[in-house]
Parts: C-alpha cells; sequence; structure tokens
C-alpha cells in the first residue's frame, strides 16, 4: 500500500519544491504530497491514511490534530528550534536530505509498521585489499561518486579511522554504531536509515564509527548480512562497501558482493600479502569468489591539494579517469 507523506507550509512554494526534490531524489518508501491550503489538506486527509504530515508551525495544534496523521512533524522558522505543544519540529531552511534525516529520526521513535523502499536488489560493489596504503578507499569514494552520477549510491565503511568522517563533517548525530546497533536489535528499516544517513553531492553515505571497538566487535557474517538488508530493502542501485581489515573473518562478508575491486602494489612485501590471500582462498575453496575479484593497480595523484577539495579531485583527477574507464567494462554498470 502507499505511504504518504503530505507536507503543508504557509510559503505555498515550500511544500511544493520540497515534494519535488524528495519523490526524485531521496530514497524513502513513501510519497510526498504537498499541499497549498491547510482546507486542502484536511479534504484529502478525509479518503487517504496519511503516515506523516510535515506542516507549517504556524497552523494551530486542534486542527493537526483532526487530520489524524499517524505521525506530525511541524517546520519552524528559526535554527534555534524548540518544539512546542504535542509535535516535534525541524528547521526548514536546511537541506532536504537533512529535514528528511530529522524527520525520520522523530518518526522511529515511535511503534511504527516495517516498511521497506521497493526496487530491485543493490548491486554490492566491494574495495578490499591486504594490502596497505594502496588508495583503497580513494577508489572506493570515486566509485561511489561516478556511479551517483546517474544511480542511486550507498557508500559504507568499515574502517577505523579512514579520515572519511574528517573529509564530509557532518552534524555528528548517528553513524554507523547507530545503524550496527538498530541491526542487531532487530530494528533496521530504511526508516532508520535514513534518519541516519548523509549526503555528499548525489552519493548517500553513511558516517563511519568513531571507535574501533565498534568494529572489532563486528564479524564478517553479520556485516555480510547488514549489507545485504541495506542493498535489498533500502532502495539503492548500488552499495559501496570499502573493507578494512579490522572485522574478524571478512571472507563472508566478501561473498556478498558482486564485484570486489583489489588495489594492488608491486613491491615484494605487498606481493607476498596478495600471495597468501590467494592461497588461503584455494584452501578453503573460496574459487567463486575469486571469480569475482578483479586486481587494479590504481594512479597515482601527482598532487593532492587541500583536503576540503579532496573529494572534487578524487572524481576529475587521474583517478576519476582510471575508474570512469574502469566501470565502462562492468557488464551491468
Amino acid at each position: 500500500m502507499e505511504k504518504i507523506m503530505a507536507v503543508w507550509d504557509v510559503d505555498t512554494c515550500y511544500a511544493e519544491r520540497f515534494a519535488d526534490v524528495v519523490n526524485q531524489k531521496e530514497k524513502v518508501p513513501f510519497t510526498v504530497v504537498p499541499f497549498t491550503s491547510l482546507e486542502a489538506l484536511k479534504e484529502y486527509a478525509k479518503g487517504h491514511v496519511i503516515e506523516i504530515l510535515l506542516v507549517s508551525g504556524a497552523a494551530p495544534e486542534k486542527q493537526l490534530d483532526e487530520i489524524g496523521a499517524r505521525s506530525v512533524v511541524t517546520l519552524a522558522e528559526g535554527e534555534i528550534v524548540s518544539s512546542t505543544g504535542s509535535y516535534p519540529s525541524v528547521y526548514k531552511y536546511q537541506s532536504t536530505d537533512s529535514v528528511i534525516r530529522e524527520v525520520m529520526a522523530y518518526y522511529c521513535e515511535k511503534p511504527q509498521p516495517m516498511l521497506v523502499a521497493v526496487g530491485q536488489r543493490a548491486k554490492i560493489i566491494g574495495v578490499y585489499s591486504p594490502v596497505a596504503r594502496c588508495l583503497k578507499t580513494s577508489m572506493a569514494l570515486t566509485i561511489g561518486q561516478q556511479l551517483a552520477r546517474d544511480g542511486r549510491v550507498l557508500y559504507v565503511g568499515f574502517e577505523v579511522f579512514s579520515g572519511f568522517g574528517s573529509l564530509l563533517k557532518g552534524d555528528g548525530k548517528g553513524d554507523l554504531s547507530d545503524v550496527l546497533y538498530f541491526f542487531r536489535q532487530e530494528s533496521f528499516s530504511v526508516m532508520r536509515l535514513k534518519s541516519i544517513v548523509y549526503n555528499w553531492k548525489d552519493m548517500d553515505y553513511i558516517p563511519p564509527v568513531k571507535y574501533p571497538q565498534d568494529l572489532e566487535q563486528l564479524t564478517g557474517d553479520e556485516a555480510g548480512k547488514l549489507v545485504e538488508k541495506m542493498a535489498s530493502e533500502c532502495g539503492y542501485e548500488y552499495v559501496i562497501v570499502d573493507l578494512g581489515q579490522v572485522i574478524c573473518n571478512i571472507i563472508p562478508l566478501l561473498e556478498r558482493c558482486d564485484i570486489i575491486y583489489m588495489p594492488v602494489k608491486e613491491d615484494g612485501v605487498s606481493s607476498a600479502k596478495l600471495e597468501e590471500f590467494e592461497e588461503y582462498l584455494d584452501v578453503t575453496h573460496r574459487e567463486d569468489l575469486r571469480e569475482r575479484i578483479i586486481r587494479v593497480k590504481l594512479p597515482y595523484h601527482s598532487s593532492f591539494g587541500r583536503k576540503d577539495t579532496y573529494m572534487e579531485q578524487l572524481l576529475w583527477g587521474e583517478l576519476g579517469d582510471y575508474v570512469r574507464k574502469l566501470l565502462k567494462g562492468v557488464p551491468w554498470k
């Protein structure tokens, strides 16, 4: 059944712009319906169930009660938001994905029916290497940015101290640790994810864990099931998984990947590590996994520039050119 998020604001253009952006871009299992008047909203509610009502804080609370929406969040004009009356509030003049993230956080505070974003399972692209300092994370970020130019992408980094959180500063209200908590409590859903996920240009991402212990306690089997759930239920076309060394027994997570890019280096120690990894796959009879691994020798940057422009450099520099050529050979791209 179609789930409705109704939006009304005293600024009649706000609701229409918000609905256009969310319906085209955001990955939520709702259809956003804008309204130009409170009277039209009330008339619509007589024949439709409204799951979430996002409404002007100027609307009389008594009239909002009459609409009978299952969840109500009001739009506040000021940056310092304090919920008044019975309903929580969000600051209206922020990015659409920030508004959605806060609305989803309030929505998930109440018991809700389990919702799943419709669509096919996302392709899971893993980036992993037993070799250190091989531009693995840079490659994963570049793949994510490139695919996000014409597809819905979620980036997930299973690394500690990856530097990714510093490159793209969120507001720190949620990260992968929260996703892991909800998953272990069997309360993970697309709504929970949308209350945590952030956006860079067109690429969604989950902020990395702040504390290494949160990944050190994670098994490959558990991580694999979580990633599969994201791919199957959250409305993305691609899930990019940046895999570090800290997860215990990473093989079950690798087995969930449709393709695995493995950056390599040619020095003696790096070659030895790769040989040992492949011997392990042979001994454990993971021939099917070996077939999905693509070794790549990445071009090193001729210049790095400033940290605050690093993401743009990845996409439009030498690594971006390399990744674009690489992705052209992927049959399901």
